[in-house]
């Protein structure tokens, strides 16, 4: 008998995330009962007690947990660890919670590079001078226009993504510094970048990446104390969490020409049609699209075969992150609604 799946991996689907080929492999090494949120927890016990994997982030309750005897690894999809399962029963079971969020780095990565381009060079906002007739030429459409290669940047968190950014700058010759204060600073060290406190890293950096993570401690920490601290003409480039982020500063800061920005993320998703962020100038608005590549969502698939086929021989899994017992149950990440 194949090992069984259960797989709820809403708002993914397994035609997304599998490629054809990984697919017919999926289903020829495991049998995959295909579920969802609501139903998983009605299975009958025999079903739940065969389970070795799931496959999603369904909410488990503790009574459900303790129905599937046989569970070695919820695999999470969706990439936010989400506060719907007893973390703690599932460290002591030796569970794994893995999540394939890594495979969103290096995409997100090249589109706040893209961002950060855009903001000091006033691309899109010259091309549509352009269409409407007024644009400037030569020197005189680069009165606002400075350089990325040479400046100072700041990272707000340095994880998978953070990572990802140090690399895809690395042909710009920046002084890049870090602040995060889950990471011991010989560790940024080793990369090349500088362990520094938030805020330096804010009022030192011509160009401000946000890559963290929400957790329970910091909604909102980056408010309008932040932005007034920040150099004038800077630019702020967010590109994980909006809840980390207090909007309505940010947008005053920009309507306000002390800073630029750029966001891949907001508090609401979508935005109501009539919001002022929509129209602000100074601000580029990307439609939460920074990960969302076919190449990525089909890199979940690999490493979810990957890791099971590690797990089912005794061995740990080693291409997803595995949360952890200490931090998973602060992580405050929001999903995308997708409704």
């Amino acid at each position: 008998m194949k090992p069984l799946i259960l797989s709820a991996p809403y708002p993914r689907t397994l035609e997304l995330i599998f490629a054809p080929e990984k697919l017919d492999q999926l289903h020829a090494t495991y049998d995959v009962l295909e579920t969802t949120d609501d139903a998983l927890a009605c299975l009958p016990d025999e079903v739940l007690a065969r389970a070795r994997y799931i496959l999603g982030q369904p909410p488990l309750s503790v009574e459900t947990l303790e129905r599937l005897t046989q569970l070695r690894a919820v695999l999470n999809v969706e990439s936010n660890l989400l506060d719907n399962m007893p973390y703690a029963r599932l460290f002591e079971r030796g569970i794994h919670v893995l999540t394939t969020g890594a495979v969103f780095a290096v995409p997100v990565a090249e589109l706040g590079l893209g961002l950060a381009l855009d903001l000091a060079r006033g691309i899109s906002q010259a091309d549509q001078d352009f269409q409407q007739g007024r644009e400037k030429w030569g020197g005189d459409g680069n009165a606002q226009s400075r350089l990325l290669s040479g400046a100072q940047v700041g990272l707000i968190g340095y994880g998978d993504l953070g990572r990802a950014l140090r690399r895809v700058l690395a042909g710009f010759g920046c002084r890049i510094s870090v602040y995060d204060p889950w990471l011991p600073g010989s560790l940024l060290e080793q990369d090349g970048v500088v362990p520094a406190s938030l805020e330096d890293v804010v009022a030192g950096s011509d160009f401000l990446f946000v890559v963290a993570a929400q957790t329970s401690e910091n909604r909102h920490f980056l408010n309008a104390s932040t932005f007034a601290q920040m150099k004038r003409g800077a630019s702020f480039i967010l590109l994980s969490r909006a809840g980390v982020v207090d909007f309505d500063a940010l947008a005053e800061a920009v309507r306000s020409g002390h800073i630029t920005a750029a966001s891949d993320v907001f508090p609401q998703e979508p935005m109501p049609p009539d919001h002022p962020i929509r129209q602000l100038p100074g601000f580029i608005r990307s439609a939460h699209r920074a990960g969302a590549l076919d190449i990525a969502f089909r890199g979940m698939g690999e490493m979810v075969l990957e890791d099971m086929a590690l797990m089912d021989q005794g061995l740990p899994p080693l291409r997803c992150k595995r949360a952890e017992r200490e931090t998973a149950a602060r992580m405050q990440s929001k999903p995308v609604d997708h409704n």
